[in-house]
């Protein structure tokens, strides 16, 4: 699995970090945080104020040190990490004598702690992600502290400083909160998951099915690309991971067909933008969703899955579409791999998803327990190359490459979520979001339509700014209640500002996926971006036709009127996307994207 904050991270700098080597120090430090994610597993519960303060003492070495991109990022990273060790290790030896203050810290030793904890936090995240971020929770924090002064509505009464500092940092909120359970429990092992399958021969896999199932098609190499990334998407939730892995295979092959270069890095970039809405992970959405909705994960996937089938299948009529003004072969026969070959690769993703899903769906299993089972299936796997030839020597490199992979991807998606989580405190504790979702009740004027677009514009903004998961979080934090307390279901409600906070992947002037494809494909990454937003219009347009058609969602409980919705919805996309991009006669392209509109959201 690569790392989640798809949107913000360097491209570069990550291909560096990816590209170092297998260092035995960080081997064994990712050895120690894969056996602590599963341990919480099969060993029972620890108590939060244990696990989430060792979780974040793990992940410091890897941001402060190991993605350090400068020598003195490097030592202070050093200093920083030996302290903030210490100063975890403090929270959880003290555990219970913590919890018996209530979030209140009586001792100077304590507020240095706390203090020196909430601007670790902010430092991680920024050497992880970049600014926008730290931002946001540094904004917050200041409005905890001094948002007394603040004249009006949006002002607060005022909280004590012991109160507010130990509320975040010595009880189970701010750092320690829900969220960050979330990223303990249960990211943390399908990351481990996710990085266990792609240092095997998943990824070859995923490829060759692909290739196999749309290779001969028109436009087989967009289509294999497609299929691929959707595949791939699944365990690695991360669009620039996909472009990076799937797309240094499908571009050149696309390239090499004659696909103009703007549609083959076009294509790669939505294929792969597709991961963090397609279950099991979501980008590690669906386990946050969780908490905070209450709905079962199995729920949850069933919710997801007919519209991010949707979304595909958009991409897939898109690509039609452009074959009426290119020239889009299908891939050549010596680019298709054999049935034999085929059918040897894919068990090396199938056995692990078999075993998750029977688990979780016919043995009744939590998620994160059904996922450390397949996890040892994909561990043994790795003693097999593509040709099933068993190999010692091959297994501890792969090993070596699954545990640094997993070490390095639990911190940076911890080090979001702990840094979200103190912006999520400041709501709870300072009642700003209360107030945010009286604003857009008012703005509104208490009309659902109205408060969607609202809501839909602060998550495309915010979305542009942080990773996906934590746009998610703020946005859904804010606005999720107004979109609730106007009839939304509250299911709803989140998967629809979850998919608009994805939007930043291809909408200029932020969009990671087209910039890291424009580069493989060596185009301007804004001719890119608009055949990425061509071809993704699904993107900007399902979380709305959830609305309209709310049984797309209800796989799990109507089934039947969930595929009639899907069936309804396609055939709008359909129309819409071809008449946006075919080459055809103005009055009909016209036709056909008012009558799909209709389609979607009249019928």
């Amino acid at each position: 699995m690569s790392q989640f904050p798809s949107s913000t991270a360097s491209p570069a700098a990550a291909g560096d970090v990816a590209s170092r080597p297998l260092h035995p120090a960080w081997v064994m430090l990712g050895a120690l945080s894969v056996v602590f994610h599963l341990g919480l597993i099969f060993y029972g519960l620890a108590p939060a104020l244990v696990s989430r303060p060792v979780h974040m003492a793990l992940a410091l070495p890897w941001i402060l040190i190991f993605m350090a991109r400068t020598p003195f990022e490097r030592w202070s990273g050093w200093g920083l990490t030996l302290l903030g060790v210490a100063a975890c290790g403090y929270i959880a030896l003290g555990h219970q004598s913590l919890m018996q203050q209530y979030g209140f810290i009586d001792n100077p030793l304590q507020m240095a702690i706390g203090a020196f904890l909430v601007l670790l936090a902010l430092e991680t995240a920024r050497r992880a992600i970049g600014w926008p971020l730290p931002l946001v929770a540094l904004v917050a924090l200041l409005y905890g502290l001094f948002g007394d002064r603040v004249p009006g509505q949006f002002g607060h009464p005022g909280i004590p400083l012991p109160s507010f500092m130990g509320t975040l940092t010595i009880s189970e909120g701010g750092l320690w909160g829900s969220l960050t359970g979330v990223s303990v429990g249960v990211v943390a092992i399908f990351v481990i998951f996710g990085a266990v399958l792609n240092a095997g021969e998943a990824g070859r896999g995923f490829m060759n099915l692909a290739s196999a199932v749309a290779g001969r098609l028109t436009g087989g190499g967009a289509k294999v690309s497609v299929i691929s990334s959707a595949l791939m998407g699944s365990i690695s939730g991360s669009a620039s991971a996909n472009v990076a892995s799937t797309g240094a295979i499908t571009i050149p092959s696309m390239v090499r067909l004659g696909y103009p270069r703007a549609l083959a890095g076009g294509v790669e970039a939505v294929a792969s933008s597709g991961g963090q809405i397609m279950p099991p992970l979501m980008g590690a959405g669906a386990f946050v969703m969780v908490e905070l909705t209450g709905t079962p994960y199995t729920e949850i996937m069933a919710a997801a899955m007919l519209p991010a089938i949707l979304y595909f299948a958009t991409v897939w009529v898109g690509i039609n579409a452009y074959a009426t003004r290119h020239d889009l072969k299908p891939l050549d026969d010596a680019d298709r791999p054999s049935r034999r070959e085929v059918l040897i690769t894919s068990l090396f993703f199938a056995v692990p998803f078999v075993i998750l899903l029977e688990r979780i769906f016919l043995g009744g299993y939590t998620p994160q327990y059904a996922a450390s089972l397949a996890i040892f299936a994909g561990l043994v796997l790795l003693f097999f190359d593509v040709t099933l030839r068993f190999s010692l020597r091959g297994f501890a490199s792969r090993l070596a490459e699954a545990l640094v992979t997993a070490g390095r991807q639990v911190a940076v998606i911890g080090s979001i979520i702990i840094c979200a989580s103190l912006v999520i405190g400041v709501l709870a504790m300072t009642g700003l979001g209360v107030k945010i979702t009286s604003g857009i009740l008012s703005l509104s004027g208490e009309m659902l339509w109205p408060a969607l677009l609202l809501t839909a514009l602060a998550c495309l903004v915010l979305g542009m700014e942080v990773p996906t998961t934590a746009a998610y979080v703020i946005c859904v934090s804010v606005a999720g209640p107004a979109l609730t307390s106007l009839g939304l279901e509250p299911l709803l409600a989140h998967l629809f500002v979850f998919w608009f906070a994805l939007l930043s992947t291809i909408t200029p002037p932020v969009c990671g996926g087209v910039f890291i494809a424009a580069g493989m494909v060596g185009e301007s990454w804004l001719k890119v971006a608009f055949k990425a937003m061509a071809l993704g219009i699904g993107l900007y347009l399902i979380p709305l036709a959830m609305v309209a058609n709310p049984d797309v969602i209800r796989l799990a409980f109507a089934p039947a009127a969930a595929l009639f919705d899907m069936l309804k919805i396609g055939a709008g996309l359909a129309a819409i996307s071809f008449g946006v991009i075919a080459r055809r006669a103005l009055w009909l392209r016209l036709l056909l994207v008012v009558v799909g509109a209709v389609v979607v959201f009249v019928i």
